[in-house]
């Protein structure tokens, strides 16, 4: 990690970190942050993933969770299908 100078005191660094906390930038990494440790497939460039996320234009922590929950609930769905799929091409095969 680079070291940054101009943050000499403790005082300093603390007020740094309240703004920080107060301009909701802490938050908005730790969601970024979560969310990359949540991804099942970690991005190849993690870096581009955060860049990405912090977007102003990008989804919000609520939008990404909902959209984590939709594509489990899709990939279940999509199996359930799958296994009716091949129990009705069994019953297909056996009436022929």
């Amino acid at each position: 990690m680079a070291h940054h100078r101009g943050l000499g005191s403790d005082s300093k660094r603390e007020q740094f970190r309240r703004y920080l906390e107060k301009a909701g930038v802490v938050d908005s990494l730790t969601c970024v942050l979560v969310a990359l440790y949540e991804q099942a497939d970690r991005p190849n460039n993690a870096l581009e993933f955060v860049k990405q996320h912090l977007g102003a234009s990008g989804p919000t922590c609520e939008d990404t969770e909902a959209l984590q929950r939709e594509v489990i609930d899709l990939r279940q769905r999509c199996t359930r299908l799958t296994e009716e799929n091949k129990d009705l091409k069994a019953r297909v095969n056996l009436n022929k």
